[in-house]
C-alpha cells in the first residue's frame, strides 16, 4: 500500500498546527464567494429573529474548509460548537448524550457524517425536525419511552460523499452548499496569509509557485507552505523566493501540475502494464496493491480534473495529456503520425 502522501487533502497528524492559521470569521475566509453570500445572509437574518439557523450541510473534496465553516458560522452566531465524526458516534446513545446537552442556538458539526450509523441517524430526525428526541429506559417489559425536548440548535454535517447519506437525512437539511476547488490567485490569498500569520517572508513569485502546485486546496497549500518554510530557513536565508519554492517543492517529489509520486505510479502502472487503458478499478488495485475505494475516492479526482485519466464502462483510460505529460508516447499515435507525414 502506498505511504502517507504530502499531497493528500485528507487531514494528517502534521495539520494539528493549522488551527492558528485557520480564519474566524467570513470576512477573512478566502474564496468560495456564493457559500460566503449566502452564509452571511443566513447568519444576519436567524440573528435579527433571534433563532438558531437552519440546518446545514456542506459537501464537496477533503481539506477545501468544511470544518473551518462550521467553526466560523457558530462564532458569527455567538454560540458554542460541538465537533464530533460520524465514525466516533457508534452508539444511538453516544449521540443522544451529545444533542440533551446542547444549548439553545449551539452549533452541533458531525464531520464525515455520511459514516454515521443507521441507528444513530435516525435519532437525528426527530432532533433535526421537532427539537424532541425519545429515550428508552428499562428492558423487556419494564422497558419505559420518555419523549425529550431538547434546545433548537444547528446541526452542520459535512461528507466529502453526498450520495451515501440517506434521503431522509439529506432532506432534513435546510441549507445545502457545496464547497469547489480553489483558484491559484485564491489559494495564493490564503498562503499570503498563512505566511504572515507564521511570521514568513515570502515573495509573490514563491506564493504563486506554491499556490500553483497545491490542487487546489487550502490544506494542502498550508502544509505546504510549512515545508518550503522550513526549506528555505536552511537554503534561503529564510525568503520564500521563487526558486526557493521551485527547489523545496521538488524535494518532496511533487511536480509542476502538483503530481507526486503516487499520482505518476498511477499513471504509469495504466501506461506499462496496460498500455494506457482500458483498464478496470479492481484490476488496478491489485496491480498497484492499494485499495479501490482509495484510488477511486482519493487518487482519480485530481487526475480526472486534469484530463489525464477518464473512466469509461470498460474502465480507466489515460488520455493523450498524460502521456505528453509523463513524456511518453501514446501506442498508436507514432504510426498514426508516420502516416500523416507520409501523406
Amino acid at each position: 500500500m502506498f505511504e502517507d502522501r504530502f499531497m493528500d487533502a485528507g487531514y494528517q497528524p502534521e495539520d494539528t498546527a493549522e488551527q492558528s492559521l485557520r480564519p474566524r470569521t467570513l470576512r477573512d475566509y478566502i474564496g468560495q464567494s456564493a457559500v460566503k453570500n449566502s452564509l452571511s445572509i443566513y447568519i444576519q437574518a436567524a440573528l435579527s429573529r433571534r433563532d438558531a439557523l437552519d440546518h446545514i450541510l456542506l459537501y464537496g473534496p477533503p481539506g477545501l474548509g468544511k470544518t473551518t465553516l462550521a467553526n466560523i458560522v457558530a462564532s458569527e452566531m455567538g454560540s458554542n460548537i460541538r465537533i464530533t465524526s460520524g465514525p466516533a458516534i457508534e452508539r444511538p446513545g453516544d449521540l443522544l448524550s451529545i444533542i440533551t446537552n446542547l444549548n439553545q442556538g449551539d452549533v452541533l458539526f458531525i464531520d464525515e457524517i455520511h459514516r454515521l450509523s443507521r441507528t444513530a441517524e435516525e435519532v437525528l430526525y426527530s432532533a433535526m425536525e421537532d427539537f424532541a428526541v425519545d429515550i428508552v429506559t428499562g428492558k423487556g417489559p419494564m422497558a419505559n419511552s420518555i419523549h425529550m425536548t431538547v434546545p433548537k440548535f444547528t446541526l452542520i454535517g459535512a461528507t466529502t460523499r453526498a450520495g451515501q447519506l440517506s434521503a431522509p437525512l439529506r432532506d432534513r437539511f435546510g441549507i445545502l452548499f457545496r464547497l469547489e476547488m480553489y483558484k491559484p490567485e485564491e489559494l495564493a490569498q490564503i498562503v499570503r496569509r498563512s505566511a504572515s500569520i507564521l511570521g514568513v517572508e515570502a515573495e509573490d513569485g514563491g506564493i504563486l509557485e506554491i499556490a500553483r502546485r497545491s490542487r487546489g486546496t487550502p490544506r494542502i497549500a498550508n502544509r505546504m507552505l510549512k515545508r518550503v518554510r522550513d526549506y528555505a530557513q536552511v537554503r534561503g536565508g529564510g525568503v520564500i523566493s521563487l526558486e526557493i519554492a521551485r527547489e523545496a517543492i521538488a524535494m518532496q517529489g511533487v511536480d509542476e501540475l502538483g503530481l507526486d509520486k503516487t499520482d505518476r505510479t498511477m499513471l504509469t502502472t495504466m501506461m506499462d502494464k496496460f498500455g494506457g487503458g482500458p483498464v478496470g478499478l479492481d484490476t488496478l488495485a491489485a496491480t498497484t496493491g492499494e485499495d479501490a475505494i482509495t484510488i477511486e475516492d482519493v487518487y482519480e479526482p485530481y487526475l480526472m480534473q486534469l484530463g489525464f485519466l477518464m473512466r469509461t464502462p470498460r474502465g480507466r483510460i489515460c488520455t493523450p495529456a498524460a502521456w505528453t505529460h509523463m513524456g511518453r508516447c501514446q501506442p498508436g499515435a507514432a504510426s498514426e503520425n508516420q502516416l500523416k507525414m507520409e501523406l
